[in-house]
């Protein structure tokens, strides 16, 4: 019976055909999306240029008028986004954008301060103490949250949370104090233990056995609450912030939205961070264990200086998403141009304003290029912070490679 299978020569042609379509597609992906990256800018640059420039009798927008002080208004507002506001003939035109870049950054500065020492500490023990067997199964968990919409959790955010921390502010705030001193008192407890019962709670564990002692604090704080509010706030936490510290507070406010957004963040910090920190050569590990390191002291002195552009990249990339978020801080921050440093004030930020204002903007209208302009300091901003921690990563690759790691 004749072979009926082609020729070597025939299929190996084949196999180069497809390896060169493959190539091509995805070279052509590669392209396709650098082109679509140009053509945003583009597009955006493009759109703004007539605020400054404009042809024919309409008024050119002077940058100070965006980023410089005004008039103080009777509440003393110096920066007042309003573009849409009837003015008399000698008002200054309110179109600051320094209250959005405000409530952008102030919004990304409580989600990183919520994500990064969970994630990072997370990342840490995974790496290096965290069982073998845990962490296969808990890290594509945490990787598995960043595909959660965010739309879902400023839903859960505003509609949940804020009203739930606004009825128990005391609860929350016994909780934050408890917190930190709790978790020391649990590693303690520990370290006191005989070697026979640590061998029961073992520290590669600690992701399991440390969730009963947070129900436990939690339930310590739900009952010391009223006595710390009776004895420290006369009886009413909220109004001694009110009366005592002058600070308001709104039910949607940013510490909700640092709370939302550092849960959305922290999957894609963790995630980074802990590929740094597991890619660091085993050799240097086992050379800090074996000259008599212990644990801690190979995390400090030898995986946090191999691993610190990786988790460098890790943040550059969280605050970017931090910055660029829009559905968390709609839902959740009450949209209040503020500029306070008051975490239970409300704030507004420059996706958020896009979202809200856009489809009221006229095509070509000053408020329309306003929108444009802060989309275009978003797409920059986004830009150079990934770029920088995508340079930072390379750097990262040729450091393991020259250290033998691989790639």
């Amino acid at each position: 019976m004749p072979d009926s299978s082609p020729p070597t020569a025939v299929r190996r042609r084949l196999r180069q055909g497809r390896d060169r379509l493959a190539t091509a597609l995805i070279t052509a992906g590669g392209i396709g999306v650098i082109a679509a990256l140009l053509a945003i800018g583009v597009f955006l640059v493009v759109e703004v240029l007539p605020l400054f420039w404009p042809a024919g009798s309409t008024q050119a927008v002077s940058p100070e008028a965006l980023w410089l002080p005004g008039e103080a208004a009777d509440d003393g507002t110096r920066y007042r986004w309003a573009p849409t506001a009837t003015l008399m003939s000698d008002e200054a035109p309110r179109i600051s954008l320094v209250p959005l870049a405000w409530g952008t950054l102030e919004a990304a500065a409580w989600a990183l301060l919520m994500a990064l020492p969970l994630a990072l500490g997370a990342a840490a023990h995974s790496s290096l103490f965290m069982s073998r067997p845990l962490r296969n199964r808990l890290k594509p968990t945490l990787e598995l949250m960043e595909a959660l919409p965010g739309v879902v959790v400023g839903f859960v955010a505003g509609l949940v949370l804020a009203p739930w921390v606004e009825r128990h502010l005391a609860e929350v705030f016994t909780f934050l104090v408890l917190l930190v001193p709790g978790l020391l008192l649990a590693g303690g407890i520990r370290s006191g233990l005989p070697p026979r019962w640590q061998q029961a709670v073992p520290l590669g564990w600690a992701g399991l056995w440390l969730m009963p002692w947070l129900v436990l604090l939690l339930v310590a704080a739900n009952w010391l609450a009223p006595w710390l509010e009776a004895v420290g706030f006369g009886g009413d936490l909220r109004r001694w912030l009110e009366l005592r510290l002058g600070l308001d507070i709104a039910v949607r406010n940013a510490m909700i939205v640092g709370m939302a957004m550092g849960f959305a963040v922290m999957p894609t910090v963790y995630a980074l961070a802990e590929d740094a920190l597991s890619g660091v050569p085993r050799s240097l590990v086992e050379g800090a264990q074996a000259l008599g390191a212990t644990r801690w002291q190979t995390l400090w002195r030898v995986l946090l200086p191999a691993a610190s552009p990786g988790i460098f990249s890790a943040v550059m990339i969280g605050a970017g998403r931090a910055v660029g978020e829009t559905m968390i801080v709609l839902m959740a921050s009450g949209n209040t141009a503020l500029m306070t440093l008051n975490p239970l004030d409300g704030l507004r930020s420059m996706a958020a304003t896009i979202a809200i204002e856009l489809p009221e903007a006229g095509p070509g209208s000053v408020h329309y290029q306003l929108l444009l302009l802060a989309a275009l300091l978003l797409f920059v901003f986004t830009f150079l912070v990934n770029t920088l921690a995508e340079l930072v990563r390379t750097r990262l690759r040729r450091r393991y490679q020259r250290l033998g790691g691989g790639s």
